[in-house]
């Protein structure tokens, strides 16, 4: 077995939500790889008795810190309170149906480099649904974003993402803490606005599908609902929604 990769600064941080047979694999991948943060931390969102008395269990294997609340209070929330647990410098943000892929340490050093040479990058994302169309090349296959609001197209406006990512530890300092009581989809939004507002700085790894897997097995699907209209492949559907989405998102980061 190799040695150690030591990432003493970094402190994983895992959101929870009646998938503690992910979570297990999530950190058991960690594991295999040798990979060793300066503290885990997993916030649970008030989950079933059974996944919370796994959770308990998991934390003597893992050694992580385990943070609940009594009833599902939301994605907001239980981002919150995950990340006011966090002590070290840097938040390494994943949930629990990520997987990440052999030899990440490579990765993850990389980008650790980075936010210690940049001190006004405030994130670097691993992952994505697609590729940010705006980029400039860094190195090691991670790219500055660019944001503009006048440049075309409603991708644009995604810079932030709850996807599994990089950050300050400060990063309420700056951009705010995450709302609660509404729908994660909205929260996320919110978040990713004052992120543009604020002008949060951002690197974003151009294989954004070659560094982590999200496993939804039939045992523990995905606990993210979408409404039908949002899933829609109908090309009408499409053109109009991304027209609706970038007079929305222009208007919301303007004013």
């Amino acid at each position: 077995m190799p040695l150690p990769t030591q990432f003493s600064a970094i402190t994983l941080l895992v959101t929870h939500y009646n998938r503690s047979q992910s979570l297990q694999r999530l950190l058991q991948a960690f594991q295999n790889q040798n990979i060793v943060f300066g503290d885990i931390v997993v916030s649970d969102d008030g989950s079933k008795p059974e996944h919370v008395d796994k959770l308990k269990q998991l934390a003597n294997l893992y050694n992580y810190r385990l943070v609940t609340t009594p009833q599902n209070k939301g994605l907001g929330n239980n981002i919150n309170k995950g990340q006011d647990a966090v002590k070290t410098p840097y938040t390494f943000y994943v949930q629990e149906d990520f997987d990440p892929v052999t030899d990440y340490a490579t990765h993850l050093n990389d980008a650790l480099s980075i936010m210690n040479e940049r001190a006004d990058i405030d994130m670097i994302r691993f992952y994505a649904y697609f590729k940010y169309p705006y980029l400039t090349p860094y190195r090691n296959g991670f790219s500055e974003m660019v944001f503009k609001v006048w440049y075309p197209g409603y991708r644009k406006f995604h810079v932030y993402s709850d996807h599994p990512h990089l950050r300050r530890t400060s990063f309420f300092e700056k951009f705010g803490r995450y709302a609660e009581g509404i729908k994660g989809d909205r929260t996320e939004f919110l978040m990713n606005l004052s992120f543009i507002k604020k002008k949060g700085k951002a690197m974003f790894y151009e294989d954004y599908k070659g560094l982590f897997d999200q496993v939804n097995s039939s045992d523990e699907p995905s606990t993210m609902k979408r409404s039908d209209l949002r899933q829609s492949n109908n090309p009408a559907v499409v053109l109009g929604r991304a027209l609706y989405r970038n007079v929305k998102h222009t208007w919301e980061v303007l004013f």
